[in-house]
């Protein structure tokens, strides 16, 4: 039986508004072509989507009505807006094959949400099947992003756009294997040098946050496959497509309480642990 609260909490629904609110401007800005402020408010969409689950645990104001708009501010921040971003920017001047590369990857973002609301309780909690939204639109969001901050014309690359939009859409549907860093044990005492390179690597971001946020996300994306070829030895049309089989560990599993699609938990639900 679920224990969740009805009711609507303010703290942990105000960030998530604030996500919601990232990923419509998004949309705004790519129609009137500021494309570099699109691209960062879907990053700006990530850092409230990390926190309003976190908070919520923290302040004990999780609830069902907490779970659902999260979902919903999900699909619009991490779905719809990169989707349409790309769009704007470059997929544009391919027509129809331009909409509908776009299409793609925003059923696939519907499917991934959708699919994780059936998996709730039986996944592996030590890695996600398919790429997270979140990464995949921080895939999409940092090309247009290094686009801009280059000033590089969209339409001279709506091709290699469209690949990696479609990609993106795929991956999230895919039933490749990414690690869910759960099992980090962020408590732990490290050795110093591991406290330098933390901060080496944000003086990096720092520098050229474009060119390294979407480098390490395309990383990530592709850690899938390689992850699951050397635990299964193979990569064949399963991967790609097709059931997966969610409670091959079983130890591994414990009771989620509610659906969602993300990397922090969230109002009186189980985030990607549980993905």
């Amino acid at each position: 039986m679920s224990n969740k609260r009805r009711g609507v909490y303010l703290l942990p629904n105000v960030l998530t508004t604030g996500g919601l609110f990232s990923g419509f401007y998004a949309v705004i800005a790519s129609m009137n072509h500021q494309f570099e402020s699109a691209a960062v408010a879907i990053f700006i969409a990530m850092i409230f989507d990390a926190l309003d689950g976190r908070v919520a645990r923290i302040t004990n104001t999780q609830s069902a009505f907490g779970a659902e708009y999260d979902s919903m501010a999900d699909m619009i921040s991490f779905g719809i807006a990169p989707a349409i971003v790309a769009y704007n920017w470059a997929l544009v001047d391919l027509g129809k094959a331009g909409w509908l590369a776009a299409f793609v990857y925003t059923a696939g973002a519907a499917l991934r949400l959708a699919r994780f609301n059936t998996t709730v309780g039986t996944a592996d909690t030590r890695f996600f099947q398919g790429l997270a939204s979140p990464a995949a639109a921080a895939i999409v969001a940092g090309m247009v992003w290094v686009g801009s901050e280059y000033e590089i014309k969209g339409s001279d690359y709506s091709i290699i756009a469209a690949i990696i939009t479609v990609a993106s859409g795929l991956l999230m549907v895919s039933n490749f294997k990414y690690s869910s860093f759960k099992e980090v044990d962020w408590k732990a005492k490290v050795p110093f040098i591991v406290i330098l390179v933390m901060v080496l690597a944000f003086i990096v971001v720092a520098t050229e946050p474009a060119l390294v946020l979407f480098i390490i996300f395309s990383l990530y994306a592709l850690s899938g496959p390689i992850l699951t070829y050397r635990s299964e030895k193979s990569i064949n049309l399963h991967h790609l497509v097709g059931e997966a089989h969610e409670n091959d560990h079983p130890e591994d599993t414990k009771d989620c309480e509610a659906p969602h699609d993300k990397s922090g938990d969230k109002h009186k639900k189980v985030d990607e642990d549980c993905v």
